[in-house]
């Protein structure tokens, strides 16, 4: 999990920003080697940045780093 804790650490200070996007989550998320990309495209298959507001990232442990759009910010989970 911890590899979730760091990215959502990574991400909750940029989520404060009004620009914050799905875009710029996942332009950040590429830049954390441990992102799980074949799961987390396949945990997205519906994903739709207009309703979620951003995707779930799923990282190489299973620990997934996801977005609450209540509290409009990343919470690690365990797998």
């Amino acid at each position: 999990m911890t590899q979730a804790q760091t990215l959502a650490k990574a991400l909750n200070p940029l989520a404060k920003s009004p620009q914050f996007n799905h875009s710029k989550a996942r332009a950040t998320a590429r830049g954390d080697a441990n992102v799980d990309w074949a799961a987390t495209k396949a945990r997205n298959e519906d994903f739709n940045a207009e309703v979620d507001g951003c995707e779930t990232f799923v990282m190489k442990d299973g620990s997934v780093a996801e977005w609450s759009s209540i509290s409009s910010s990343y919470t690690a989970k365990a797998k």
